[in-house]
């Protein structure tokens, strides 16, 4: 009777051994998997990490990754990634029996680890026939997670692992495909403000040409759109104004000459006491009369632009050539062989267009940043014509429908590369921003839509997506996704990239 007694204890202490253990089992499954919600996320399943044991989870009836507690007969909760249309959060549906159980039935908390950032735990509240996460999943949607419910009275655990935009590349890789590996930091930012405009002339170099005299042309020697050189010919006319003044010029050249002699000779007279004094004056008198007479035609002459000694020798007195005031471009033209022109009638515009205008449009909140005196560099939008220019005029009222000012920026065009018309974009540089966290511009890939950057975690790569915020076209701002401190691939990027397609570490939203 003792020995059976003694049979029946150890057969109850074995039996309760095995059901501990088969609990044990049951609560402590672990599984790797990549979650997804049949509606958003199809596609987030990626390769097991090498040295991680196959996951254990089934597919669920919403597409996600279904886990069970004691078989298809106990407690199930699918894990879902929901963002069709929203940003991603996880949903998780809960089962018994394989029958669906009302959201606020477990309690469920979810902590996720990844690369090179602190744990991240998610609480859920019930929504609809779900439970919804309190925060966002941000991409990539790569991490190890560990799920805990309690249900029942009873704490129920299952971790998971997923991988998505990772992918691994030793030191060896890294030099043969010449990727830069930098670390985010402070950075002096020197902010690029660009403005449209467009090249004009030079307002201060733009001549209106009149011929100054009254008259019928008889030449046109040069046209629209011609190069002059100052001096040069631009029409000939037929002055009868012109030959009156010629012709007084001549008259009063000839009487000054008589009256030279007559002085000379009355001089001598009145020297020898051949003749009486007032004879002399007399002839004195006339020639300064004379003098001034010749002065006074040649002063009506120069006015005009003829030169006394040339109108003196000249064989058609009529003749008047219109010459180019200054060296430039003919830009406007509006006379014709044979036409009547009146002495203040425009007949040609000239432009030195050895410097222009670049034209900008200021916009009211950058009014602060364009200054007299700031240089700016000038590019063309159609080409890559780019130059130097200086601020030289801001307009000082905002007006028309754009509720715009406008600064005039100077440009050398020595090689008549500058042409008016010609749409551009001045660049200025704003002031110096010191900020916390900045990375290479260099370092920027597009990733699914996102700007992101590959940060690099021990011989790994993953995609961080940023939020960005100001840019000098060297170093740009980062405002979330990346922390100072985190090493990240600058130059030749791209070719974590094309490993990423390779390795089919991505998925498709």
């Amino acid at each position: 009777m003792n020995n059976r007694k003694k049979l029946i204890s150890i057969l109850s202490v074995i039996a309760a051994g095995i059901a501990l253990g088969g609990l044990i089992l049951r609560s402590d499954k672990t599984s790797q998997s990549v979650s997804g919600d049949s509606a958003a996320h199809p596609a987030h399943e990626a390769p097991a990490v090498e040295g991680k044991a196959s996951s254990n989870y089934q597919e669920g009836p919403k597409g996600g990754k279904l886990f069970t507690e004691g078989g298809t007969d106990g407690f199930g909760l699918e894990v879902t990634i929901f963002e069709a249309n929203v940003p991603p959060r996880f949903r998780l549906y809960l089962y018994e029996k394989s029958k669906p159980l009302p959201p606020a039935a477990a309690r469920v908390i979810m902590t996720l680890s990844r690369l090179g950032a602190p744990a991240q735990v998610f609480e859920f509240r019930p929504e609809a026939d779900y439970l919804v996460s309190d925060q966002i999943v941000e991409e990539p949607h790569s991490f190890d997670a560990v799920i805990t419910a309690q249900w029942k009275g009873k704490t129920i655990r299952w971790e998971y692992s997923q991988v998505e935009a990772r992918v691994e590349m030793p030191d060896e890789m890294l030099k043969g495909a010449g990727i830069e590996i930098r670390t985010a930091g402070p950075a002096i930012i020197k902010p690029l403000l660009k403005l449209p405009g467009e090249i004009i002339f030079n307002e201060h170099t733009i001549v209106q040409v009149v011929p100054r005299l009254p008259g019928i042309v008889t030449a046109v020697k040069r046209h629209h759109g011609q190069q002059v050189q100052k001096g040069e010919i631009l029409v000939v006319i037929e002055s009868q104004m012109l030959a009156e003044l010629r012709s007084q010029y001549r008259v009063a050249k000839k009487r000054l000459a008589l009256a030279e002699t007559t002085y000379k000779r009355e001089r001598q007279l009145w020297e020898e006491k051949i003749s009486a004094k007032q004879d002399y004056l007399v002839a004195q008198e006339l020639l300064n009369e004379a003098e001034i007479a010749v002065d006074l035609a040649a002063v009506k002459l120069q006015s005009l632009g003829v030169e006394p000694e040339a109108a003196a020798s000249s064989g058609n007195l009529a003749r008047y050539e219109v010459q180019a005031p200054i060296s430039g471009l003919i830009i406007d033209k509006t006379v014709a062989l044979g036409q009547t022109l009146k002495e203040d009638e425009h007949i040609f515009v000239i432009a030195d267009v050895s410097t222009v205008w670049a034209g900008i449009t200021v916009y009211p909140k950058d009014l602060d940043v364009v200054k007299v005196g700031q240089k700016a560099i000038v590019k063309a939008t159609a080409s890559d014509i780019e130059g130097e220019g200086v601020v030289i005029y801001i307009t000082t009222l905002i007006g028309g429908q754009t509720r715009t000012a406008t600064a005039r920026l100077a440009l050398q065009n020595k090689e008549g590369k500058w042409r008016p018309g010609m749409f551009v974009t001045a660049e200025m540089v704003a002031e110096e921003i010191h900020v916390p966290v900045a990375v290479s511009a260099d370092a920027l890939q597009t990733l699914h839509g996102s700007t992101v950057v590959f940060g690099r975690y021990g011989e790994y790569f993953e995609a961080r997506p940023l939020e960005l915020g100001r840019s000098d076209g060297k170093m740009i701002e980062v405002l979330d996704g990346l922390q100072a401190g985190e090493q990240y691939a600058a130059g030749n990027s791209f070719a974590i990239k094309a490993e990423l397609g390779k390795s089919g570490a991505t998925h498709e939203h």
